[in-house]
């Protein structure tokens, strides 16, 4: 293989690494602007944007409050997945209301004590007998309402395509040690969507990460509806084809990165608590995830070395802040539009300076 540095097209204004929901966005985002762009990402099968659901929830925890910026990201997030739609000429996005049933007594009554104070997202399930033949749930059933599904490989599959149609794809890793374009003068702009490798990233590893994994099964349960997702304690999502998403786990201490034995003997045994349907397993999905103790992303250009920023850090919410942020990022780079103060890295210039 020839070196990076040979491969790399010198004409390249900006350098985006890593492939994945917020490195699609931005790459679109800047190749809509007009910017000559190269996107390095060696393919692999086990990133978080792969194998995450694809869930845009408005609500959150079990205080069922709304998630950040909600009123803003989710509208900006589903006219960005239909523009692509249209631009790549696929099915990305559906509208699929999360049907909450009710573990527990507490739950619905904390449920309904929520309803008067949230009326533009929660509702009660309209119709909640016609779910007695696929469920087991003798506390009620909650409905969110919009809630969306994306279908993420897809994305990240069809874009994959333009960006080779183009020749702005580098299937390779970046070499951080050694950059690609260290000889070009003056050097392209270098954006890091690189995920969970971010926490190694010599010029961003002092950022307050935190290390999460997600773990799901893959199921196939043929007579269940496709017209929303269930919730009870764990999620079901309509996945590729007629499969379903089981999960997840968000585990903040872990001991591997690998799907592991107690979550599928866990998971079993709640699908076989609430799902009266037969079903079989077929897949078994893990992921680390890029969070972060704030639990806001890490977005904008490094304080003392503004030929390197960052698009990261978006950890369970990527699929509605990852749209959002790239446009503010893409933004910023063109016309030098501010970013949002709490999700600008220049707040960690303290950290980041040292």
């Amino acid at each position: 293989m020839s070196p990076q540095s040979a491969t790399i097209d010198p004409a390249a204004e900006m350098i985006i690494v890593g492939q994945g929901i917020c490195g699609t966005f931005l790459s679109y985002y800047l190749h809509k602007a007009g910017k000559k762009i190269v996107v390095y990402d060696a393919p692999r099968p086990d990133t978080a944007s792969k194998v995450a659901s694809g869930v845009i929830n408005p609500v959150t925890g079990r205080r069922i409050v709304r998630t950040w910026m909600i009123e803003e990201v989710m509208p900006f997030a589903v006219d960005a997945y239909r523009a692509l739609e249209q631009e790549l000429n696929v099915q990305l996005i559906e509208q699929k209301n999360i049907l909450d049933f009710h573990p527990t007594a507490q739950m619905q009554l904390a449920f309904e004590e929520r309803l008067p104070q949230e009326t533009q997202y929660l509702k009660k399930s309209d119709h909640p007998a016609q779910w007695q033949q696929y469920f087991n749930y003798p506390f009620g059933i909650g409905e969110t309402n919009p809630c969306w599904l994306m279908d993420i490989n897809t994305l990240l599959m069809e874009w994959r395509k333009q960006l080779k149609q183009h020749n702005q794809l580098i299937e390779e890793t970046y070499n951080i040690d050694n950059p690609p374009a260290s000889t070009l003068n003056p050097p392209p702009l270098t954006i890091f969507c690189d995920g969970v490798a971010g926490f190694n990233n010599p010029f961003f590893k002092s950022l307050p990460y935190t290390r999460m994994k997600g773990e799901a099964l893959i199921v196939s349960i043929p007579h269940l509806p496709r017209t929303n997702m269930y919730k009870q304690g764990l999620n079901i999502v309509p996945w590729k084809g007629d499969l379903w998403w089981v999960g997840s786990s968000y585990e903040w201490n872990f001991e591997t990165t690998a799907p592991t034995a107690s979550f599928k003997q866990k998971t079993i045994a709640q699908l076989n608590s609430f799902l009266k349907l037969p079903y079989t397993v077929i897949d078994h999905l893990a992921s680390e995830r890029p969070a972060n103790m704030e639990r806001r992303p890490f977005v904008g250009l490094h304080p003392l070395l503004p030929h390197i920023g960052i698009l990261n850090g978006m950890g369970t919410k990527g699929c509605s802040l990852a749209p959002y942020f790239a446009h503010q990022l893409a933004a910023h780079l063109v016309n030098n539009e501010p970013i949002n103060p709490l999700a600008d890295v220049q707040r960690f210039t303290k950290i980041l300076s040292r």
